[in-house]
């Protein structure tokens, strides 16, 4: 896939291809299917806003992020990319659409947590703006480690 992948809302038919691509991945969060589809309720509490990249041709979802809203901040829960499509700039197309929608929910604090060993994401991540605001010690298991709490602006 290239860089244009397609953003659009995720839905019941993606889930599949979702739970198939973070699995694959050790670093992205291993939800139960329930999780995501309780992401996908529209009135939900907490809201959320899960989104998916697909190919434009062959409509194969390559990634997806999925934030939580509460009240003037959102935490970015998870944005994957399976790893044939990493490096593409995927990521950073899901994110800039999840940045607008949270801009029209009038979200103004996006925050996040990763793990500290987790360099490609932390590099993604203070690309697109993202700022060290603190570390969790010891949040992690399996390894044992440090999270890395990020914040960004979306004023």
């Amino acid at each position: 896939m290239n860089s244009e992948a397609r953003i659009r809302r995720m839905a019941p038919a993606d889930l599949d291809r979702v739970i198939l691509i973070e699995r694959s991945l050790k670093e992205a969060p291993h939800w139960p299917l329930a999780a995501y589809q309780t992401a996908l309720v529209g009135n939900s509490m907490p809201q959320r806003v899960s989104l998916v990249a697909e190919d434009p041709e062959t409509g194969i979802v390559a990634g997806f992020a999925v934030a939580c809203l509460v009240g003037p901040q959102a935490e970015l829960e998870t944005i994957a990319v399976a790893a044939e499509d990493q490096r593409r700039g995927v990521a950073r197309r899901l994110f800039a659409a999840i940045a607008v929608e949270l801009k029209r929910s009038q979200v103004r604090e996006v925050t996040l947590e990763v793990r500290a060993s987790n360099h490609p994401a932390l590099a993604l991540y203070r690309s697109l703006g993202f700022r060290e605001a603190g570390r969790r010690p010891r949040y992690y298991t399996d390894p044992v480690e440090d999270a890395v709490l990020l914040s960004y602006g979306l004023a």
